[in-house]
């Protein structure tokens, strides 16, 4: 599994819980958080909406509440630095040259130091050489399950962001700078940033629309879905979904066991899952997908690609590049594409499944397809393969069949290798092909869509119950 680890971990473990020992923000942005091993369920992010639920059903008696207020001078590109013992953030912009903030507090008024609790949350901001922290502070103890903050503030467009919670969700506006924001426990929702980006949760979503820059995203139990990333992108889940419109650098990505989607890769992309799909839409560049239990499905290999999964199929649209895919039980289906020639060797193996390839009839290709179980199963080519087969036995009685083809005078291997499977090799129907790209790229986007507008839903829904 990839792991963040090149991150300090989730600012070492939210500032030590909250601590947040004196000068810890004077490195700005260099306080990159986004390392999270903790082997948080898959069900943490999905039980937020109930927990929260739960407890606002469990409180809703009466309540006492108050607001701290207040603003300070800013100007635009400076950086606010926010950190909070507890609560759900909500970061709006505005034009003008200042931020405002409101403390919204709210306890049980059943409990007999409820208002004591209000008093006992300290809310401060002060002007940095950088620009403002902001600091709210719980000075008592047990305040959690029992003090409900929401902490609202208006900034300048063009501002950085560092937001910090010891346990809440996290939703911003577009913002032109960059954004470094963490939760011990909660959602992340974030609109367009101009700048990099690092996102951190121990348990909840992560949705984020389109970064100007490198994304860095990390949660312990949720799904991360993105737009575009115009830089690199380092994302990882103990246990969620990952959906990807686009990234044009170099991505790293991986889940502990959901599934990977990935429209758009303009460079190197490595994803991998535990026991996920794993589908890639348009690539330029190399590809590296690992899955332990799952299909992969790439629409058009641009770039070298090396495909593995324990148990799936595999299905590779449009291929123009040299690819190795290999399935431990799954059948393999592969379209190449028309071209002068191909551009390296090929190899498809699979150790129970069926291996299906389409050749276009100008192709100058050259076919090594060997079945190992020769007597139950079967190598058939088109006839417009000139083929030899040959057979052999081996100890164990099997007879393997091995069949070469050449079409237009023959050119880079393709070699097909199935243990327990047929393979076919047929040419193929340009237009079909046409309308199969078509089709799989469409699908591709519609999960996209579909799983943003879920996530969309679920953060609103988690909010909203927020207490």
């Amino acid at each position: 599994m990839i792991r963040a680890s090149y991150i300090p971990r989730v600012r070492q473990k939210i500032a030590a819980r909250i601590g947040v020992p004196g000068g810890i923000f004077a490195a700005g942005i260099g306080y990159a958080f986004l390392a999270i091993t903790l082997a948080i369920p898959a069900s943490a992010a999905a039980d937020g909406t109930d927990k929260a639920k739960t407890e606002r059903q469990n409180h809703a008696g009466p309540r006492v509440s108050t607001e701290l207020t207040g603003a300070i001078a800013v100007r635009d590109g400076q950086r606010l630095h926010l950190v909070t013992d507890l609560g759900n953030i909500v970061i709006k912009t505005q034009n003008s040259g200042k931020i405002d903030y409101k403390v919204h507090l709210e306890a049980d008024a059943t409990q007999k130091d409820a208002k004591q609790l209000l008093k006992n949350f300290i809310a401060t901001a002060n002007t940095t050489a950088e620009g403002v922290y902001f600091r709210g502070q719980c000075l008592g103890r047990h305040a959690s399950g029992r003090l409900w903050v929401t902490v609202e503030v208006n900034v300048p467009r063009n501002i950085n962001l560092d937001v910090l919670t010891g346990g809440g969700n996290i939703e911003t506006e577009e913002i032109i700078g960059s954004a470094t924001l963490a939760t011990s426990g909660g959602n992340i929702v974030m609109g367009n940033v101009g700048g990099a980006a690092h996102l951190s949760t121990e348990g909840g979503h992560i949705t984020v629309k389109n970064v100007a820059g490198a994304l860095a995203a990390s949660t312990g139990g949720g799904h991360i879905t993105t737009g575009t990333i115009a830089g690199n992108a380092i994302l990882h889940t103990d246990g969620g979904h990952i959906r990807v419109a686009s990234v044009e650098g170099v991505a790293h990505v991986s889940t502990g066991g959901g599934n990977v989607s990935v429209e758009h890769s303009g460079s190197q992309l490595v994803a991998e899952t535990n026991g996920g799909q794993i589908d890639v839409g348009e690539t330029a560049g190399l590809v590296q997908a690992k899955t332990g239990g799952g299909g992969i499905r790439v629409v058009r290999v641009s770039g070298p690609t090396n495909l593995q999964t324990s148990g799936g199929s595999i299905y590779l649209t449009e291929v123009d590049s040299p690819v190795k895919a290999s399935t431990g039980a799954g059948a393999i289906t592969a379209w190449f594409v028309t071209a002068g020639k191909m551009p390296g060797q090929c190899e498809l193996q699979s150790g129970e499944g069926d291996i299906v390839v389409y050749i276009p009839r100008q192709l100058p290709v050259t076919i090594d397809a060997q079945v190992q179980s020769g007597e139950e199963h079967h190598v058939i080519f088109d006839p417009a393969f000139p083929a030899k087969i040959s057979h052999e036995s081996v100890a164990n009685g099997d007879e393997w069949i091995r069949t070469e083809g050449a079409l237009n005078g023959g050119g880079e291997v393709i070699r097909l290798r199935t243990v327990a499977g047929n393979i076919h090799v047929m040419v193929s129907d340009a237009n079909r092909q046409v309308q199969l790209y078509r089709q799989q790229m469409e699908q591709l986007q519609q999960q996209l869509q579909l799983q943003l507008r879920m996530l969309q839903q679920q953060s609103q829904q988690m909010i909203e119950n927020s207490p």
